[in-house]
């Protein structure tokens, strides 16, 4: 469970609320429910692609983040703009650490202008923040 006022810190910004664990589950809750969550999707794939230690493991992850989100008609496509996803396609066949950093910065600018705002203009967030709100409240009562 949430706790003290982490529900209400998750609005500061995206990367608060990418970072903890409660507020990510809600946000991918949110974007499901807007057939949004490959944006999300995405940018974690990224993040777990750039601890990649193996050359391997980078080939093998590089086709599979490509095959899940960039080449048309993936099945997670996300919408990026011609010249980037045409850098990777370009790319993808020598793949680097860094081969999806621009594609993941648009998509994180995406989410941090567009999906994040509605996300804390959404019943789903109003409704976390008031469940934290009343358990608060009643833990001070006894107090009263």
């Amino acid at each position: 469970r949430s706790n003290g006022g982490e529900t209400v810190a998750w609005s500061q910004s995206v990367d608060t609320l990418l970072a903890n664990k409660d507020g990510l589950a809600a946000f991918r809750t949110f974007l499901k429910s807007e057939f949004s969550e490959e944006n999300v999707e995405f940018w974690l794939a990224c993040e777990d692609f750039k601890k990649t230690k193996s050359s391997t493991n980078i080939v093998l992850k590089a086709q599979k983040i490509y095959s899940d989100f960039i080449q048309a008609d993936a099945p997670k496509e996300i919408n990026i703009d011609f010249h980037t996803k045409n850098d990777i396609s370009q790319n993808i066949s020598e793949p680097t650490l860094s081969c999806f950093d621009d594609a993941q910065r648009f998509i994180y600018s995406l989410m941090a202008k567009d999906s994040f705002p509605r996300f804390l203009r959404s019943e789903v967030y109003k409704e976390l923040v008031k469940k934290q709100q009343d358990r608060n409240q009643k833990r001070w009562l006894p107090f009263l």
